[in-house]
């Protein structure tokens, strides 16, 4: 490239980028913090919660699609003509979608079959091309390794095409330190526990990265899946809540992220959410109930006056047909509704 053809593709560059700042984009982050006072019962600690469903997109995960594409179009690798490509089962791909569609960018969304039917319009309403993956890797049995070897033969046949790589890629977890940073804003410094739940490890990392970084005392305390293989569940389970734990180790996931761990099955995600619906009129998303599920397994750990935050990643809107449904509730699990029922406080 020639001194002369430089400047038009880094103005070109400069634009696209400039669009991340404005419109709907612009509203990404400052999400709330509110006390829980209900949920967890005679807990001697103060709770919040952090509810990323405020995003425009509807999830935490329009943070990592905002950052991925930023950081992206500053090193050159997205320009107008761009083909943005990922692997994801909803939230990330929805987060993407939104932004390709005001950026005005191609984005390809390779999905599987366990991706509802409600992702996939929400995807296709914002312009996204669905790929799906109709059978599982043959060697794990799973859907995600499939996809992301589709992925690769995406970027192969496509000239001029991204992969964001939520997996691997850091600027998913550095997206985390502004969540960090709202939430030490609202409670004046004082952190003593976060409690987030793993998929991509991204949150987590970028999370615990701060609290590093900064010499903090926060204890981060990670929810994974029963079934999922990131903290090394044995229980042989089918996953049926998207977006908690994963089927293969993401590459963002690394010793010591954590303080401390817990499992929770589907269960516990369900009984949690349906808890939190109930006893504060928030209503989360699948992995936030497993979440208030792990809290209440600890709460007796926790110092008196301690100040502990609840990542919320989404809203349970998308759950309709599944965890706020008693006919999936019902065929599932059985006749489980006195776990929240009763007690509603």
């Amino acid at each position: 490239m020639n001194l002369f053809s430089i400047h038009p593709v880094r103005r070109e560059i400069e634009g696209l980028a400039s669009m991340l700042n404005r419109g709907i984009l612009a509203t990404v982050g400052d999400t709330p913090l509110v006390e829980l006072e209900r949920v967890i019962k005679d807990a001697s600690f103060r709770l919040f919660g952090k509810l990323e469903m405020s995003n425009p997109g509807g999830s935490i995960k329009d943070r990592t699609a905002f950052n991925m594409l930023k950081k992206a179009m500053e090193c050159g690798d997205i320009r107008l003509g761009t083909t943005i490509i990922e692997s994801s089962s909803g939230n990330l791909g929805i987060g993407l979608a939104q932004a390709c569609r005001f950026l005005g960018l191609h984005f390809i969304c390779v999905v599987d079959p366990k991706t509802t039917e409600q992702n996939i319009n929400i995807l296709k309403a914002y312009g996204a091309e669905i790929d799906i993956v109709t059978e599982p890797d043959p060697k794990t049995c799973e859907f995600l390794p499939a996809r992301i070897k589709r992925v690769h033969a995406l970027l192969e046949s496509i000239p001029n095409s991204c992969w964001t790589n939520q997996y691997a890629n850091p600027n998913n977890a550095r997206a985390h330190y502004q969540t960090m940073e709202e939430i030490l804003t609202a409670l004046d410094g004082k952190l003593d526990y976060l409690f987030c739940a793993v998929s991509t490890c991204g949150t987590l990392r970028g999370c615990s990265e701060y609290v590093k970084d900064n010499n903090l005392s926060t204890k981060i305390i990670a929810i994974d899946a029963l079934g999922s293989i990131i903290y090394g569940s044995t229980a042989k389970c089918k996953r049926l809540i998207p977006g908690h734990g994963a089927a293969r180790l993401p590459e963002l996931f690394c010793e010591g992220l954590e303080d401390e761990y817990v499992h929770v099955s589907d269960l516990d995600c369900v009984t949690g959410c349906r808890r939190l619906l109930h006893r504060e009129a928030v209503l989360a998303g699948g992995s936030s109930g497993g979440v208030i599920t792990a809290i209440e397994k600890k709460a007796y750990e926790i110092p008196r006056d301690a100040n502990c935050v609840a990542i919320f990643p989404d809203s349970g809107e998308r759950y309709m047909d599944t965890i706020y449904s008693d006919e999936w509730v019902r065929e599932h699990f059985g006749d489980v509704f006195h776990l929240w029922t009763e007690d509603r406080g």
